[in-house]
């Protein structure tokens, strides 16, 4: 069972020509909404991967609460864990370009209301063996209580550190595995503009000091990782990308889904990287996201 800790949006979506530069206006070609936020895509994914989903967050008491929701409610996710508070649901404005990449701010709303009580809802409802799946959407004191009350459970605890907030590269040493693109882990490691040598030696360098696992996503390159001091590397799939904006999110569910359903590393990297792939070929995080037999067919 994989519990899901972390946000709950709605996405307002513009598409573009081209992204505008700071200070520039530029004219829409496209409008729409979509369930989003980074827990909420991460429970999909994992669900839609095949295993059994526990979703943990916040909604608003307002119109965007429901369809927040729907998706995950129409694959079967456990929502028992969603509290509803007063005021709006969180909301994601994205501008989408035409080469496929993004620019978001994110507006937390309930997601902000996520507390340490939360934390031990979830936790209340986990056993060893199970997973937890953490971002960085819902405040930094209730994850860090999720991820210190999992350690004395034996709760296996995946962290995406995303958005990168000040306090990322504390959290992020408080988990078992770590999940972040390029920029979070430079972050993360300390380090500007990295080479790929630079990289492979900061996971090398960071996983001795840790004992973590430690995944860097790559983009078009797909993904770099260390367990029990081995580096590894897993391609997706050549794409001409529509919309990038679920990808990292597919990985990580997809990620979180094939561990817990017991398959080795390299293979739920391989997988994951797959399924980030192919949530580029359509717009939107969550419609976007690829069911499991479809990733199963570009392995």
């Amino acid at each position: 069972m994989i519990t899901v800790f972390g946000s709950i949006n709605m996405d307002l979506i513009a598409t573009t020509t081209r992204l505008p530069k700071p200070g520039e206006t530029v004219a829409g070609n496209g409008f729409a909404t979509a369930a989003g936020g980074k827990g909420a895509n991460q429970a999909l994914a994992a669900r839609r991967a095949g295993a059994e989903v526990r979703m943990a967050g916040a909604v608003g008491r307002d119109t965007f609460a429901e369809p927040a929701v729907a998706l995950l409610r129409g694959a079967g996710t456990d929502l028992s864990l969603i509290k509803e508070v007063d005021g709006p649901t969180g909301t994601a404005l994205i501008l989408v370009g035409g080469d496929g990449e993004n620019m978001i701010a994110v507006v937390p709303g309930a997601n902000g209301t996520v507390t340490e009580a939360d934390a031990d809802k979830a936790l209340g409802a986990m056993k060893a063996g199970d997973t937890l799946m953490l971002q960085l959407e819902v405040p930094g004191p209730a994850v860090e209580h999720a991820l210190l009350a999992a350690r004395t459970k034996g709760v296996t605890t995946i962290i995406n550190i995303a958005p990168l907030i000040d306090d990322a590269p504390r959290l992020g040493r408080l988990a078992d595995i770590v999940i972040a693109n390029e920029t979070e882990f430079e972050r993360l490691a300390g380090q500007d503009a990295m080479t790929p040598a630079d990289r492979e030696s900061a996971l090398m360098h960071l996983h001795g000091q840790t004992g973590q696992t430690l995944i860097v996503t790559l983009g078009a390159d797909g993904v770099v990782a260390i367990r029990e001091n081995q580096v590894l590397y897993a391609r997706g799939l050549a794409i001409e990308p529509v919309d990038t904006v679920g990808a990292g999110d597919t990985f990580c569910g997809y990620f979180a889904a094939s561990i817990d359903q017991g398959m080795e590393f390299a293979a739920a990297l391989r997988r994951a990287a797959v399924a980030g792939s192919i949530a580029c070929l359509k717009p939107g995080a969550q419609p976007s996201i690829p069911l499991s037999d479809d990733v199963a067919k570009r392995l």
